[in-house]
């Protein structure tokens, strides 16, 4: 039984109408009030269960009356639940709707994602640098290791995020982070890759030109836009259910981190054609990542606003 646990700090003025609200919701259970005991700031203490799949009408309903203004309220997952009357109530009253996202939850795992400290530019200069020693010794299991380890994806959402709320400056704040990033990225792999071949480090293989896993990278094409399309979008399902398996196969579909290191590896042994190829293919993979994961954000909220009407609509229809 998926659940949420809503802590609100209301006003007391707003206390009245707040209860009413949760009240005459059936999805909200264990409604609890505590007239005057909560300080910084003043106010009563609201605190209830919700089922997730009437989660976002609640939550609405709430910033409606300003509590987040002039109150606070907290959203705590419920991991495990023992109820018939919850489980009941989700089956008549959600259906479908009883595993909706919660958007402020959804928002919330991505704008956590869209901060940029130190150590995001950190993973993005190692997961190069991994990146570039497989490109050179031709290993696959050390790109995948790469797309693991590169956080990128963080940016990508948050910059999708921003395009949905037309909010500019969460926009250019990713923007800016993925570019400093990866220019810092291929600054670290092109250095690496000119000591490796100052000191002729490199394989055989490589120095000879057979290079298998270099040649996936820097050549983009249909496939490649195929695959990026298919995991923007699960991507975005995935943070919407919170999903972290499904998550990590989105890191491990797409070639940025990869591209990232052939520039960089490319420029340093003169092979310009791979390096403009692996550019396209870093570009291409980031632009159509952030075209589908706003796509996916508008369609998903889309559907399930449509279900959530239908309920509406069946609820206040009159009975024969």
């Amino acid at each position: 039984m998926d659940m949420i646990h809503v802590r609100a700090v209301c006003p007391p003025d707003l206390t009245e109408r707040t209860m009413a609200l949760l009240s005459a919701e059936t999805c909200v259970l264990n409604l609890h009030l505590q007239k005057g005991r909560v300080r910084k700031p003043e106010g009563d203490a609201i605190e209830c269960d919700v089922l997730t799949g009437a989660a976002n009408e609640v939550l609405r309903g709430l910033r409606d009356l300003g509590l987040e203004h002039r109150g606070t309220l907290v959203l705590d997952p419920v991991d495990t639940v023992f109820s018939d009357l919850a489980a009941k109530t989700g089956a008549e009253e959600l259906g479908a709707r009883l595993r909706a996202p919660v958007w402020e939850q959804v928002e919330a795992r991505i704008r956590a994602e869209g901060r940029y400290p130190p150590s995001f530019y950190l993973f993005l200069v190692i997961a190069g640098l991994i990146g570039a020693v497989g490109i050179i010794t031709n290993s696959q299991i050390l790109i995948v290791a790469a797309m693991v380890v590169g956080p990128e994806y963080g940016a990508i959402t948050s910059i999708a995020l921003g395009i949905d709320h037309r909010a500019r400056r969460r926009i250019e704040q990713g923007l800016m982070a993925l570019l400093v990033g990866f220019l810092l990225a291929i600054a670290a792999t092109f250095l690496f890759a000119l000591l490796v071949r100052g000191f002729g480090l490199q394989p055989r293989a490589f120095e000879l030109g057979l290079r298998p896993v270099s040649s996936l990278i820097d050549t983009p094409n249909f496939f490649s836009a195929a695959v990026a399309v298919l995991a923007g979008i699960v991507g975005i399902v995935s943070l919407s259910e919170a999903r972290t398996s499904a998550l990590l196969g989105v890191f491990i579909s797409v070639t940025t981190i990869p591209a990232a290191a052939d520039i960089g590896v490319s420029s340093a042994f003169a092979s310009w054609d791979d390096a403009w190829g692996s550019l396209l293919q870093l570009l291409l993979n980031i632009v159509v990542l952030i075209v589908v994961g706003t796509g996916t954000l508008k369609c998903q909220r889309a559907i399930w606003r449509r279900v959530s009407a239908r309920r509406r609509e069946r609820a206040v229809r009159p009975t024969a």
